[in-house]
């Protein structure tokens, strides 16, 4: 395969809502780039994309499908992306690596969630957008209403540069406005014969091109003299002006397309050329530290590893892009994350499952390499002569929390070394062991992305699981001063065992001054590692305890507060004072001490006014605003607390604080809600006291359930 330099290179991405076409689209590309000789369907499962088995099942994209394709003297790297939500973490890695993406649109359909959900994805990281109207052979094809529903919603620089003739099961026709030409398309798609406007087009053609003319003219102050001088603008200075216009999300330009039929494709890559910015001519990308790092060949060698897979006979492939240097096959480089050091034995190319083997890479091309140790997605490889850590992709906060155990007990270690593969895979899958919960507990960002991980445990891995309702992880504390003593004897024959501890208890809080009722010889902060503090005061005079029990002491309180005497959850922010004690000359021990000092604790903690915290979680969603009665009565129902609403677009912004505990299943209701149009994040803020009805209701529960284990 031919090197490609930095200028010949185009980095796209394939984005819009599920069945919106992208995948049909990918194929033809590789068709009329002379990848295949035969172009697959989605139906008869045999696309360059969507080749998983999940995918051939559900008959549409869960994982982004890196590609490529070569025309006219360019390399097209594409990745053609999932249309469902609950997968959006394919697509940001997407828009950290091209320059550009193509929303496609279904045109029988309009404007649907997809479209909405990736224009705000797409706004979010400053991603130029070229719009492709698809499947415009449908009998309900309407370009002019999803023309109109898209000005509506995204703004006027939604700006036509082609339209169709007529749509419908006669579709072979488009007006371009820049070239002011027909292309009329045979039926088997492909290359159009370029004709005159049909005398009926000619004013419409006008109109359209009049308004491409003004709003390419906008993007540089020497187009618009030139465009106020002359009346308009020659093609070339057109092309210029969109150009500068898509880069700068000031333009986003309108084509046509039949996938199904092939109508579309081989323009569209004529377009890509011509009028999308090459990895060179973008914003640098940035170090850690901020520092910007120019795509060029002649710089050291940087790459950022974007997506990883595991398949059955390859193992392990890391995709990559250069953001600096040339990379060779059997070179060397420092991974700038951990220090490790790789080797790039073999360098591909890929489409799909399908590799092309190359010898060497430069700046702004993308790659793939296999048996790296110690790499994963995220991670800055460094060739010689480079220091980078490239600014990671940052992907969005889980929205879906679920809790998975496998149905035989003997497949727990394989379970957990199966979600390990998976969550490399997978970054937006966050895995918790929770020694706290006693559950393994997924983060995703829906049920269907959740969903989609127990079916490749379930069919890929052979391990049957089940989803449980996931545990709260509540504290416990004070919230008032208490004493207690607790004296621990026993004695069996031999030695016996005793201690004597005398505790008093306050709530903490930051800032506190010390107790002044007992003189404090020593003082011990203690930083939970679930949060808050534990600061232990000794206050023994006159030789009550020894000192060397005091250790024992401190040790029986944190292992009571890693099981709290409420509920079994941790318990945070409380001040223990020893104050005094006995013990006997023969038979104290540190158990006996750890023992006291745990069961002192717990019986002053019930009388020091104990609270159960919950933890609260910041709540952003946003909404259509004909659904925002829905969306604001249940929020009330979740004990949601609204802070703010603000308007965005034709959208409505509505902040709150929710508890966790109201959030089971949140995304599947809100989903329900808006027909799927709304979109929400989540991020932890904090603990709140729970209701005190909530917090009788959690006591019952503990205590029946701690009868049933006795």
């Amino acid at each position: 395969m031919k090197i490609y330099q930095t200028n010949e290179i185009k980095n796209i991405a394939l984005i819009g809502g599920a069945k919106s076409g992208k995948t049909t689209l990918a194929e033809c590309i590789a068709f009329e780039s002379g990848q295949i000789n035969r172009r697959g369907t989605v139906e008869d499962k045999n696309t360059i994309s969507d080749f998983r088995d999940i995918e051939l099942e559900r008959q549409s994209s869960v994982f982004s499908t890196v590609m490529h394709s070569e025309f006219d003297g360019i390399k097209i790297n594409i990745i053609d992306t999932p249309g469902i939500d609950d997968f959006n973490g394919e697509v940001v890695a997407s828009f950290k690596v091209v320059e550009t993406a193509i929303m496609v649109m279904n045109a029988q359909n309009g404007v649907e969630v997809g479209t909405e959900i990736n224009w705000r994805l797409a706004s979010r990281y400053n991603k130029p957008l070229i719009f492709l109207v698809n499947q415009l052979d449908h009998e309900k094809a309407n370009f002019d209403e999803t023309i109109r529903e898209a000005k509506h919603l995204f703004g006027e620089k939604i700006t036509v540069v082609q339209y169709p003739v007529s749509t419908g099961a006669g579709f072979n026709s488009v007006i371009d406005v820049m070239l002011m030409k027909m292309l009329k398309y045979p039926a088997t798609g492909g290359k159009p014969e370029v004709v005159d406007i049909p005398e009926s087009e000619k004013e419409k053609a006008t109109e359209y091109h009049n308004i491409l003319v003004e709003n390419a003219a906008e993007n540089e102050e020497s187009l618009m003299e030139k465009f106020f001088e002359e009346g308009s603008l020659p093609e070339e200075d057109i092309i210029k002006g969109v150009k500068l216009g898509l880069a700068s999300r000031s333009m986003f330009p309108v084509y046509c397309a039949s996938t199904k039929h092939n109508i579309g494709p081989r323009k569209l890559l004529e377009i890509i050329k011509s009028i999308v910015p090459g990895p060179d001519e973008v914003e640098p990308v940035k170090t850690t530290e901020g520092n910007e790092i120019p795509c060029k060949s002649s710089g050291p060698v940087s790459m950022l590893v974007f997506k990883t897979t595991i398949e059955q006979h390859l193992g392990e492939i890391s995709f990559f892009k250069v953001y600096s240097g040339e990379v060779t096959e059997s070179m060397d480089v420092i991974n700038a994350n951990n220090s490790s050091k790789e080797r790039m034995t073999q360098l591909f190319v890929m489409s799909g499952k399908n590799r092309v083997k190359v010898e060497k890479l430069v700046a702004g091309d993308f790659g793939a390499t296999i048996k790296l140790k110690d790499c994963q997605t995220n991670h800055t490889l460094n060739g010689k002569g480079a220091d980078f850590k490239l600014e990671p992709i940052v992907f969005l906060d889980p929205k879906f929390r679920i809790a998975i155990s496998a149905k035989n007990n003997a497949d727990d270690e394989k379970l957990s070394e199966v979600l390990s593969q998976i969550k490399k895979e997978d970054p937006t899958l966050l895995v918790e062991y929770s020694k706290e919960l006693k559950q393994i507990i997924l983060q995703g960002q829906g049920e269907l992305h959740l969903n989609v991980v127990k079916w490749r445990i379930e069919n890929i891995f052979k391990i049957p699981t089940e989803f449980i309702t996931p545990k709260i992880p509540y504290r416990e504390t004070i919230q008032r001063s208490a004493k207690a003593m607790y004296r621990h004897k026993k004695q069996s024959g031999g030695a016996g065992q005793f201690g004597e501890v005398h505790i008093m208890i306050e709530p903490y809080y930051e800032g506190m001054p010390d107790q002044t009722e007992f003189p404090i010889r020593n003082k011990e902060e203690k930083i939970m590692p679930w949060g808050g503090k534990l600061v232990f005061n000794n206050c023994i005079v006159g030789g009550a305890i020894d000192q060397r029990f005091l250790p024992a002491i401190l040790k029986g309180i944190m292992e009571k507060m890693e099981v709290g005497p409420l509920t079994g959850c941790y318990a945070r922010d409380i001040v223990v004072s020893v104050y005094d004690g006995k013990m006997h000359p023969v038979d104290s021990n540190e158990i006996s001490f750890k023992i006291a000092g745990m069961y002192s604790f717990k019986e002053a903690f019930k009388n020091a006014d104990p609270k159960i915290l919950e933890p609260i979680y910041d709540l952003e969603v946003i909404a259509p605003e004909d659904k925002m009665g829905d969306v604001m009565t249940d929020l009330q129902s979740r004990r949601a607390m609204i802070e703010g609403i603000s308007g965005e677009g034709t959208y409505q912004k509505v902040k709150a604080k929710i508890p966790l505990a109201e959030l089971d299943k949140y995304s599947t209701t809100l989903s329900s809600l808006t027909n799927g149009r709304a979109s929400h994040s989540l991020r932890f803020f904090d603990y709140a006291k729970v209701p005190a009805d909530i917090q009788q209701k959690l006591l019952k529960e503990y205590e029946a359930s701690h009868k049933d284990e006795e």
